[in-house]
Parts: C-alpha cells; structure tokens; sequence
C-alpha cells in the first residue's frame, strides 16, 4: 500500500502551520504593542492638557513610551500600559534614600484610559490635601 501522502509533505505542512501561527502571534503581539502605546499616548495628553494647574500643584508630567508619569517633589504617580490594561502606582519620594524610584504605595489595574485618568486624580487628590 502506498500513501499519497509522504512524510515530506507532511512535515513541510507542519512547518507551514507553524509560521503562519508565528505570524499571526507576531502580528497580534505588534496591534497590542500600537495600542498600548497609543492609551500612553491618549492619558499624556490629557494630563497635560491643563499646563495652570499643572504649575500651581508644581507638577511635571513625562510620557516614556508605555509608560506616564505625574510628579511633584514628594510623589510620582506612574500609569504603566501593557496588554491592554493599565496599571497605575503612586510612590512616595520623601522617604526615597538612594533609590531613584519611590516604592509603590498604593496600586491599581484598569482596562481603559478614562479609567486610568480617573484613579491617577484619585491618587493625586490623596496626595494634595
């Protein structure tokens, strides 16, 4: 009995599967990446939307890639986007000896940007009082 089928064909078959599963991981991997850094991209804006009262709380913000942060000389509150959500820290500098990043205080994951705006107001009425 012969095969129609050689073991060739099947393992070429299979290398076949493999790439266009690789692709297509690669490519799902690059679409999350553009929107990660486009929420980034969306809260830097709207922070920075309001330059007065950014100078009358003495706040800077900076935008690195996944990453924002809102600072003063005694906090930094860092939203970090990856795979789709976000995850927002607020860190105390006051205490900081050597390290030049605070320890996370307090901690949150959120799946939108609107929401990651509104949990850094939160943290950052915490910490203005």
């Amino acid at each position: 009995m012969t095969s129609a089928f050689s073991l060739r064909q099947a393992f070429e078959a299979e290398q076949i599967r493999r790439e266009a599963e690789r692709r297509a991981r690669d490519e799902a991997e690059r679409r999350q990446q553009e929107q990660d850094l486009s929420h980034a991209e969306e809260l830097f804006d709207a922070l920075v939307a309001d330059p007065a009262f950014l100078h009358a709380h003495k706040l800077t913000v900076d935008w690195r890639r996944y990453t924002v942060l809102l600072e003063s000389a005694d906090f930094r509150i860092r939203a970090y986007f990856e795979a789709g959500q976000a995850r927002v820290t607020v860190g105390d500098k006051r205490n900081v000896a050597i390290a030049s990043s605070p320890a996370p205080m307090k901690s949150e994951e959120v799946g939108s940007v609107a929401d990651a705006l509104a949990v850094v107001a939160r943290f950052l009425a915490d910490e203005i009082q």
